[in-house]
């Protein structure tokens, strides 16, 4: 592929360096032009932080294909969660929430089992009836959620709060003991959990895809580089921008966190949607479920040693809304997902489930 043409498809990464660029030199006069203006600027880069991590999860989804599952599945969670965990990180160290990364890990939650999980399968359902996969996967992922964010969720409430930096050292090397032996589950003798086999044309195809895919593996990981390094100079400006656009605003403090996790989350909803429709609801399964326990288990370590860091803990434990939310929400998951058989009606669950979670967060709840 010539220059030219490479240049031509990754334009909207290109868009987005020049984007970041235009934000700083003009960061503080949007400020001064107020509130519309900011929140407008803010609406601008949040699209272009959209269409970047899009590229990026193209680019993740190309060396998905080349290794195939499970490692597939975890370089498309762990590209998502690294744009995730940059903004947090910006974000987190202006003038934020306290309760921001509790409100994004349970925006996640609630976007990628209740919003992707469920949108897929409802549509997938609809087309393809009951849609089979691992129910190893689901079993695995269900009771890993349910377990992380007991943990670092909901026993945080329990805590004094001149205890908290104890608990927060715990919570750090609980989360990574568990994601440490999940990842030797999920790579190593355990791996069968989370794939499945396909009728041999789509193995076939698959095969023919991977050849493609290692031509520009090379590629594909120095333009993943490139891609969050622009989302995190994107992410910042966003950040103030945002701040001062919803300030005074009366606007739900949990806007902010629905924005970041909805950020993360779109990519993965377009590659979960398609894998669906293509009645590979595996993969689905290992997107939706791997992102949100890779949110759980992986942010809360790192956001948790900013706050030993700084000395400053952050809010964790969730609202009694939240808590039943985040319940009801997993006790479904582990009923559909325990039968091997996807449907449409499951899929529509959860996304009412979503739908509930959309109307709660307008309420301010």
């Amino acid at each position: 592929m010539s220059i030219v043409s490479r240049l031509e498809e990754e334009k909207f990464l290109i868009a987005a360096l020049i984007v970041a660029m235009i934000a700083y030199l003009l960061e503080h006069a949007v400020v001064e032009l107020g509130r519309g203006v900011a929140l407008l600027a803010a609406a601008v880069l949040v699209a272009t932080i959209v269409l970047a991590s899009i590229r990026v999860a193209h680019h993740a989804e190309l060396l998905a294909v080349k290794v195939g599952d499970p490692y597939g599945t975890m370089i498309l969670t762990l590209s998502a969660l690294a744009v995730e965990v940059i903004i947090l990180a910006i974000m987190m160290a202006g003038e934020s929430s306290p309760t921001l990364v509790r409100d994004t890990i349970y925006s996640a939650l609630m976007i990628d089992i209740n919003g992707i999980l469920g949108l897929a399968a409802l549509l997938g359902g609809l087309k393809h009836g009951e849609q089979p996969y691992n129910d190893n996967s689901g079993k695995t992922y269900g009771v890993m959620i349910l377990t992380a964010m007991g943990i670092s969720m909901i026993v945080p409430e329990f805590v004094p709060r001149d205890k908290w930096h104890y608990y927060s050292a715990f919570t750090i090397v609980a989360m990574i003991a568990l994601y440490g032996l999940f990842l030797r589950m999920q790579v190593g003798q355990h791996s069968y959990f989370f794939s499945y086999s396909y009728p041999r044309s789509e193995r076939n195809k698959k095969s023919h895809d991977e050849q493609g895919a290692d031509r520009q593996a090379v590629v594909s990981i120095a333009t993943i580089l490139v891609g969050v390094v622009a989302i995190g100079l994107l992410a910042e400006f966003m950040s103030a921008f945002m701040s001062e656009g919803l300030r005074d605003s009366g606007a739900p403090i949990t806007v902010t966190a629905v924005v970041v996790a909805a950020i993360s989350a779109a990519p993965e909803i377009l590659t979960a949607l398609r894998a669906a429709l293509r009645n590979r609801m595996q993969a689905t399964v290992n997107i939706a479920m791997g992102a949100s326990l890779s949110t759980v288990i992986l942010t809360v370590p790192v956001m948790e040693a900013i706050a030993l860091y700084t000395g400053q803990p952050f809010i964790m434990a969730m609202t009694p809304v939240q808590t039943v939310m985040a319940a009801i929400t997993l006790i479904a998951a582990a009923i559909n997902l325990n039968d091997g058989e996807t449907n449409a009606i499951e899929g529509m669950t959860h996304f009412i489930l979503f739908a509930t979670f959309v109307m709660l967060t307008a309420l301010g709840l």
